[in-house]
């Protein structure tokens, strides 16, 4: 269901293999092969923090009967509403860092995400959630939206602020766009709690989802000619006490950092876990990532979407309006 190939599945004398394939962002470009180290300075991301891949892991058990793997469902758009209107009410209830959306802006981010999707060629056939996010350094947002393949009015569940990759600091890389999958093909992981050097956990608390897409392309935000290099693209929480408050602000090395409440909204709705849930019933890797508690949406997609308003005068007006303190923050950075 996704733009990214699926793990193959192998019987040998009776046996289940599980074959990861490789996974790379759907539309964008030719598969990046992993570099021979984690950063572009040659020095390895530590683990645990921003940018680090996710964990070796052991093998994948070998079974001797091979459990079909469970359809996805597929609702119809009456009651893909319903369920949209249902986890709007729990986002209200669950994120309290959840921002209003105007019209104008939820016409703004469908529209900017429709072109990823075609120029993607990413198999929206079914109504599902994605994650919009407009890396636009004066909007830093992220939007749930439902997908309805073949509508024009897709449905808000909710939004937040974010923070993505910033300029001007060597080795710190500019979010690329594209539509980037939560593929099974690469296992994700939660983060330890551990700090850096400074003191800072890098992927937020104990127990915080993060959702790893692999090896990707992405401008060098320290230099003026915005020549590419390598970063792995994660999407994660952030230290609670000294960087969340400034979410709302381009500040990551690449990634895409979220509150602490909407990551656990994610994770426990399932909101871009359908391949990791199918994969759950053969591999117990797969079940041992995923929460005990989840009440998994059947609209649970896979996609990430990162947009720019800001290479759309039109649209980004629109956004920058509604957005007067990110983008004040982002003209003080730009003349200090």
């Amino acid at each position: 269901m996704s733009g990214a190939k699926c793990p193959t599945l192998l019987f040998i004398a009776g046996s289940l293999l599980l074959v990861p394939g490789f996974a790379c962002a759907a539309g964008a470009g030719s598969p990046v092969p992993a570099p021979s180290v984690g950063r572009e300075d040659g020095q390895p991301a530590q683990a645990d923090q921003e940018g680090a891949p996710s964990p070796t892991l052991p093998p994948a058990p070998v079974l001797k009967e091979a459990p079909p793997l469970p359809d996805i469902p597929v609702l119809n758009e009456e009651d893909a509403r319903a369920e949209a209107t249902r986890l709007t009410s729990a986002f209200r209830h669950e994120v309290p860092a959840a921002m209003k959306v105007s019209s104008a802006q939820k016409a703004a981010w469908v529209a900017l995400a429709k072109e990823q999707i075609q120029q993607a060629s990413f198999p929206l056939d079914r109504p599902q959630v994605v994650l919009v996010v407009d890396r636009n350094p004066a909007v830093q947002r992220m939007c749930l939206i439902l997908a309805l393949p073949g509508q024009s009015d897709w449905q808000v569940i909710g939004s937040t602020k974010v923070s993505t990759g910033t300029t001007g600091r060597k080795f710190y890389y500019i979010t690329p766009t594209g539509v980037f999958i939560n593929t099974a093909d690469i296992l994700g992981y939660r983060a330890l709690g551990t700090k850096n050097e400074n003191g800072i956990m890098g992927n937020g608390i104990k127990g915080m989802r993060v959702w790893d897409f692999g090896w990707q392309w992405a401008e060098k935000g320290w230099l003026p000619s915005r020549e590419k290099g390598q970063i792995r693209l994660e999407m994660h929480a952030t230290d609670p006490v000294y960087l969340e408050s400034r979410l709302g602000h381009v500040a990551s090395e690449g990634c895409i950092r979220i509150p602490a409440s909407l990551n656990v909204f994610i994770d426990k709705h399932g909101l871009i876990d359908a391949e990791d849930e199918q994969m759950a019933v053969v591999d117990n890797r797969f079940r041992a990532l995923l929460r005990p508690d989840r009440v998994v949406t059947p609209l649970a997609g896979s996609a990430v979407i990162v947009v720019d308003s800001a290479n759309r005068p039109e649209l980004a007006h629109v956004n920058i309006s509604e957005n007067k303190p990110a983008a004040a923050h982002h003209a003080a950075q730009i003349h200090s």
